[in-house]
């Protein structure tokens, strides 16, 4: 018992020692608890990883491109009807009397027919060429440094590309219920795909594929280019981390009206193949040079490649300012929804 008692008053002094008995070994204490509440305050703010832009941008995408091409797509419908036809020379009063004449005949819903093949077409566009567009900036390092111009282009066009290839078919689709009413023409988006395998074969669905993606390359390139280089520009200017809706508008409308006009003579091209079947004479536009040629013989440069740019310039400055600006919104919108926040790369390189 003597032993247990004497060895008591060494337990108690190691406890003792133990504890924390000077200013200096209690703010060491303090720094990993410190740590840990940093720690946890940096994870309560996740980053946005990989698969959270994929599905962000695919939904604002969609959603991005339905509202434009919704808005602007009676002043679409009488501008294909003036490029298919040679023999119609376009005035802005000639539109006005085509969209009166549709209204009259079939409805109010006639100016916007063909929209329910631009919603098949224009949704899965709109979201793959964005999100595409967010993975060629990532894969090309854009505005990582200052020589980066060539890079953002590039990234536009890729986009543009890609979305194009891979919903083509719908596009051809919707040009020809455009140029066509229900009375004489496709009553449905389906009975456009059976009608065009069974008496044209289904080559045709791709018929004015090459000038398209030619046309997309100048067309998505500066598009993408200019409305990226405008938000920067304000950046640098104003301080701002982004421009609020207005400006993403105005800077969107100067993308559509340069991406437009840089690419609008392919845009005659494809519309003549693509509804060249309508008309019964299927060898009249069979290849982009032959199309080329009877445009410039029978019509000019100026009556031929850029009849119905007027409309182009106010119909595509609604439609990509809309486009781009509505795209912007619904992305932030939904990734501040989910809690996360983007990757600041200058943070993470320092």
């Amino acid at each position: 018992m003597s032993g247990l008692v004497e060895k008591s008053p060494s337990i108690s002094m190691s406890i003792k020692s133990t504890s924390p008995s000077s200013p200096s070994a209690t703010n060491a204490a303090t720094v990993p608890e410190q740590q840990i509440e940093e720690d946890s305050v940096h994870e309560s703010s996740p980053k946005l990883n990989n698969m959270n832009v994929v599905l962000t941008s695919l939904i604002a995408g969609a959603i991005a491109g339905a509202i434009a091409k919704t808005a602007i797509a009676p002043l679409d419908r009488a501008k294909i009807n003036f490029q298919i036809n040679k023999e119609t020379p376009y005035s802005f009063r000639g539109a006005t009397l085509f969209l009166k004449r549709a209204f009259e005949k079939e409805g109010i819903l006639s100016l916007w027919r063909g929209n329910s093949a631009t919603m098949a077409r224009i949704i899965p566009y709109a979201a793959i060429q964005f999100t595409s567009h967010e993975q060629y900036k990532k894969l090309l390092k854009v505005d990582q440094d200052k020589s980066t111009n060539i890079r953002r282009f590039l990234a536009g066009s890729l986009a543009g590309i890609t979305s194009q290839s891979l919903t083509y078919p719908l596009d051809l689709a919707r040009a020809r219920m455009a140029v066509t009413d229900k009375y004489t023409g496709y009553r449905t988006l389906r009975q456009v795909f059976i009608s065009i395998c069974h008496d044209e074969g289904p080559r045709t669905l791709f018929r004015g594929y090459w000038p398209t993606v030619l046309g997309v390359i100048p067309y998505a390139g500066m598009s993408f280019f200019t409305y990226e280089t405008l938000k920067r520009e304000y950046t640098e200017v104003t301080g701002e981390r982004k421009p609020n809706t207005f400006f993403s508008l105005i800077f969107g409308a100067a993308a559509g009206v340069i991406g437009q006009t840089s690419s609008y003579p392919l845009d005659i091209v494809r519309r003549r193949m693509q509804t060249v079947g309508i008309n019964g004479n299927r060898d009249q536009y069979s290849t982009i040079l032959k199309t080329l040629q009877r445009i410039y013989r029978e019509e000019g440069i100026k009556n031929g490649f850029f009849k119905g740019l007027s409309m182009n310039w106010i119909k595509g400055p609604i439609a990509v300012g809309i486009s781009f600006s509505t795209y912007d919104f619904i992305k932030e919108a939904l990734r501040e929804i989910t809690g996360v926040q983007e990757c600041d790369d200058t943070k993470d390189k320092k």
